[in-house]
């Protein structure tokens, strides 16, 4: 390093370890510098008067100034002692031996940042590092310090902002729980910058708090975490409704200790807030750290600001999956309901027994081979259950009429599928299950009823139970006719394709009777 402003450095010298470079490069040798040479440098000092360094052209230091006289003989007493190389980062030694390069190659000025460790202090300099007379380098800088600050907090602010928002879109997009417990405790440790944290839940009915999700943990310590209010430091947390701090876990005795594999983790930091929401404690935040924790006003600001959201976000789902649950209750009510009116349907009957819960699987199955999706199914089973719901108003002197229908019995029959779609359509939940009841007896060509539809005009449904429907009917026992035989049944199906059934879904029938299916059920 005696030669670094003479010849370049080569590649063996450059990977030579940092700490033996700089600490030839800074060398202090010289520390009094005559009042003569100071006065020579006058415009130099006077440019950029917070920080002076200066070298001769071997890289020696020969002095250095602060113009802060607080910090002038503490700084200068820690670069004698320590060199210059021990204050620098190792990324602003990299841009200095870079800039020392760079000289070399006839750049004749180089700046750059770079931050100095001063006691407990950190500095930022803007710094020049230029040749002047005589053989000697100036590295001259401003402090820039409270600018970086503000750099730094802008940051922090932008990423929590950032934290906040990851957050408000998974509120929003309804997640799981436990993803978006995921979510928010990766942005818990990220934004606070803290080693650990996790979150407990207190169990409303068990009146206890237990663990959910944690990140950052070596061991699973407090994954079986259940506590009263009350009873240890998140206990504590809950049942005053405020935040409980330790600053120093390895001090004094703390509730952590009746864990054996606590001290493994090797946390000096706690802190538990508690997760409020609409005026209810839903649980408890803890946050972990494994080294002293600077937690300025700043810091604890976000952590109740994230805390607050946790609890709004946790809240959510709470309720998001309390409402899954009421519908799912819901819908199992009004699927006992449906199987229920569709037995008394065929209680009406004693020789029909079974016949509505027969020909409901078959349509569904018939439904799932042709594709459609499963969100659907549940609408044409309940729609195959409740398809002649309407003849609880036909009379019964019509419906068990041993003989053919006369015109007039047969208008009032024809009636069924509208007395079906007055019962079912207050029911929002069967909307459109209405559509088999209501036009399962329409025609392809156009001539069925009650609306006349013809083609795709008809709903798929409705289409697909018809040839379920008329092929169970063709092969059961009615009071005035004998079941027709199977074979006897496909060759009716397909002599009606393209008249009364839709002749895509004929074969695709046919091949699910072939499989004898109408026999397995």
């Amino acid at each position: 390093m005696a030669t670094l402003l003479q010849t370049p450095l080569t590649l063996q010298q450059a990977n030579r370890p940092l700490s033996k470079t700089f600490s030839d490069l800074f060398g202090v040798t010289h520390l009094d510098l005559s009042l003569d040479f100071a006065h020579r440098l006058g415009d130099s000092w006077q440019a950029l008067d917070d920080l002076l360094f200066i070298m001769d052209e071997k890289g020696t230091l020969l002095d250095c100034r602060f113009s802060d006289p607080a910090i002038y003989s503490e700084a200068c007493e820690q670069v004698r002692s320590k060199g210059v190389d021990a204050l620098l980062s190792i990324e602003a030694r990299d841009k200095l031996q870079q800039f020392f390069l760079e000289q070399r190659q006839g750049i004749k000025t180089a700046s750059f940042e770079f931050p100095l460790m001063l006691g407990k202090r950190e500095l930022w300099f803007d710094a020049r590092l230029v040749n002047a007379s005589n053989s000697q380098l100036i590295l001259s800088a401003r402090d820039i310090t409270k600018y970086k600050q503000t750099e730094h907090r802008l940051q922090r602010q932008l990423q929590r902002i950032y934290a906040l928002r990851s957050i408000d879109f998974a509120i929003a997009s309804g997640l799981d729980l436990n993803l978006l417990l995921s979510i928010l405790l990766d942005r818990v440790i990220e934004t606070l910058r803290v080693d650990a944290a996790d979150i407990l839940l207190l169990d409303q009915k068990l009146n206890e708090l237990t663990y959910v999700a944690g990140k950052g943990f070596h061991t699973n310590i407090l994954q079986h975490t259940h506590l009263k209010p009350g009873q240890g430091h998140a206990g504590k947390v809950v049942l005053e409704r405020r935040i409980v701090s330790i600053s120093d876990l390895t001090k004094g005795e703390t509730d952590f200790g009746r864990l054996p594999l606590f001290p493994s983790e090797k946390f000096i930091v706690y802190f538990g807030v508690p997760l409020i929401a609409k005026g209810r404690v839903l649980g408890v935040l803890e946050i972990f750290h494994r080294s002293p924790l600077n937690a300025d006003e700043d810091w604890m600001d976000f952590l109740n600001i994230i805390a607050g959201q946790t609890a709004i976000a946790i809240d959510s789902a709470l309720m998001f999956k309390e409402l899954q649950k009421a519908n799912f209750e819901l819908g199992m009510a009004y699927n006992a309901t449906i199987d229920a009116w569709s037995r008394a349907l065929d209680l009406r009957d004693r020789q029909m027994e079974g016949h509505t819960q027969h020909i409901a699987d078959i349509t569904t199955r018939f439904a799932s081979t042709l594709g459609v999706k499963n969100a659907d199914l549940l609408h044409i089973r309940h729609g195959a259950a409740l398809h002649d719901i309407g003849k609880v108003a036909i009379p019964d002197e019509i419906i068990f009429k041993p003989g053919p229908l006369d015109h007039e019995e047969w208008q009032i029959m024809r009636r069924h599928p509208i007395y079906a779609v007055e019962l079912l359509s207050p029911i929002k939940y069967l909307e459109k299950a209405t559509e088999i009841p209501r036009w399962h007896h329409e025609k392809w060509d156009g001539s069925g009823y009650p609306d006349r539809l013809g083609g795709e005009e008809i709903p798929l449904s409705a289409r697909l139970f018809a040839l379920v429907d008329v092929y169970d009917a063709l092969t059961s026992d009615r009071p005035y006719r004998r079941a027709w035989s199977k074979q006897d049944a496909v060759q009716y199906i397909e002599s009606q394709s393209g008249r009364h059934f839709d002749p895509r879904l004929v074969p695709e029938f046919l091949q699910l009777v072939s499989t004898n299916i109408f026999d397995a059920t």
